[in-house]
């Protein structure tokens, strides 16, 4: 038991060289790691801003295609309801057509 206590005290005296080591390096290289940290933390924003510009890229593209979704869906609606209203005037009552008119209001 005695030889442990030794190389126990023999450890901790050790650990605490290594830390003030540590400090004391670390004081001496101050400039060295606030450069480290600055220049991470540049990259870091920089691949932050790359990826965003893609999602911006993705989004513009999602945009687009929505509006010629739309574009197109209101061309078909239009087309049928001229298909419907054309029809419907065949009818010789008229009154089909009429309440088409009433449905689709006055923009046809």
């Amino acid at each position: 038991m005695a030889s442990s206590e030794p190389s126990g005290s023999a450890t901790a005296n050790q650990n605490a060289k290594a830390s003030a080591g540590f400090v004391a390096n670390a004081k001496k290289h101050k400039h060295s790691y606030i450069q480290f940290l600055a220049v991470t933390g540049i990259l870091l924003l920089s691949i932050r801003s790359l990826g965003q510009k893609y999602r911006i890229n993705d989004l513009e593209d999602d945009t687009e295609a929505l509006k010629r979704e739309r574009e197109s869906l209101t061309d078909r609606m239009r087309h049928i309801k001229q298909s419907l209203l054309q029809e419907a005037s065949v009818e010789p009552t008229g009154l089909f057509a009429s309440r088409l008119r009433q449905l689709f209001g006055k923009d046809d």
